[in-house]
């Protein structure tokens, strides 16, 4: 077996979560020694009452446990434990961080830069512009981000962040296998082949309420600030806010208007002391110590003269930073056919490059 099959098993028994998980691995030293511990010594344990002992003592689900590494198999899922060094240094730190990720794609070492962005599900015009303003000024300066997936918000600031060329992590509240929403199946494998897609919850797990607030506190984990856009008194995503409180991590919120009631969450943050941002750049400003410092794009080589008008406006869009194909088509208004005629003149030329995923550069 592998190492971290213990640990599955461990975290499938009925009432094992990161707490007691924890609590067994530091009395038991590893996730085998646990499970095959006897009663008298699981119920010596402050967090382990006697219903979590006989569950621990008995669990012995073998088909369940075959049926998990047949999906992580099938669905090329890689299995990341709290040990190993690809877990993600800025999770470890919180205190519940879950033992085992789930994860499909790779974590990167940009990711210990990342920004959440998270808000309501229903959102308004304003606040759709504000998710793909600030998440795609973010994702041009290099900076990942994280969210959960959820309809509204989320969806917008990832698919903004990969249309920019950035890269984007994906949490969710149910297995990695299935897909929740429904309608975010292409966003999740577009996620997925150039960022992480990635929970703490099983193969199979259903998107069931109780999974999300405990998905939020990994959001902000993975994250040096949180930014919050358009939310309710009672949103979601204010549960991600406070996690990231605990955790010891900035908070930042978009203001809306006074009488929005989709605004009604943002604004309270700013009057509890969340900082007011407007702006990608107002964000990492007040990240500059957390990022470790960081620069404005490099200027950028003027655009010859001599171009055609069609090819320098084009050209004009373009920056070090990749733009997805669609993107730089809605940005040209013009149509996908065109821009990639053009684009192919400018190739030929040396001053634009294409790379994987169909995103450009100038060259």
């Amino acid at each position: 077996m592998k190492d971290w099959t213990f640990s599955l098993t461990l975290l499938m028994v009925p009432g094992i979560g990161p707490a007691r998980y924890k609590t067994l691995i530091e009395r038991f030293g590893s996730p085998e020694e646990a499970l095959n511990a006897s009663l008298k010594a699981l119920t010596a344990l402050p967090r382990i009452d006697h219903k979590t002992a006989v569950a621990v003592r008995n669990f012995r689900d073998v088909p369940e446990i075959e049926r998990q590494l047949a999906a992580i198999e099938h669905h090329r899922v890689r299995v990341i434990t709290l040990s190993d060094e690809a877990y993600p240094e800025l999770l470890k730190e919180i205190h519940d961080p879950p033992p085992l990720l789930f994860v499909l794609g790779a974590f990167h070492e940009s990711d210990a830069r990342s920004v959440a962005i998270v808000g309501t599900r229903r959102a308004t015009s304003y606040g759709k512009t504000m998710a793909e303003q600030i998440a795609g000024g973010l994702a041009q300066r290099g900076i990942p981000i994280v969210s959960g997936m959820a309809r509204g918000i989320d969806s917008i600031a990832q698919r903004t962040a990969l249309t920019r060329g950035g890269r984007t992590l994906a949490v969710l509240g149910c297995g990695v296998d299935v897909i929740y929403p429904p309608e975010n199946r292409a966003l999740k494998e577009d996620i997925a082949k150039s960022g992480a897609v990635l929970s703490e919850f099983p193969m199979g797990t259903p998107p069931e309420a109780p999974n999300f607030p405990r998905r939020n506190r990994i959001i902000s984990g993975l994250s040096v600030g949180t930014i919050v856009i358009e939310a309710g008194e009672k949103s979601g995503a204010l549960f991600t806010a406070n996690f990231a409180l605990e955790q010891n991590r900035e908070v930042f919120a978009v203001p809306g208007s006074a009488n929005a009631f989709k605004s009604q969450g943002t604004n309270n943050l700013i009057k509890r002391g969340a900082k007011l941002v407007q702006t990608a750049d107002d964000v990492l400003e007040e990240l500059e110590g957390p990022l470790g410092g960081w620069a404005p794009p490099a200027p950028l080589s003027p655009v010859p003269d001599a171009l055609p008008p069609q090819e320098k406006a084009l050209l004009e869009l373009l920056s070090a930073q990749p733009k997805h194909i669609d993107f730089l088509s809605d940005e040209a208004h013009r149509s996908t056919s065109e821009v990639l005629t053009l684009l192919l003149s400018l190739e030929l030329q040396g001053l634009v490059r294409q790379l994987p995923g169909k995103r450009f550069v100038r060259g």
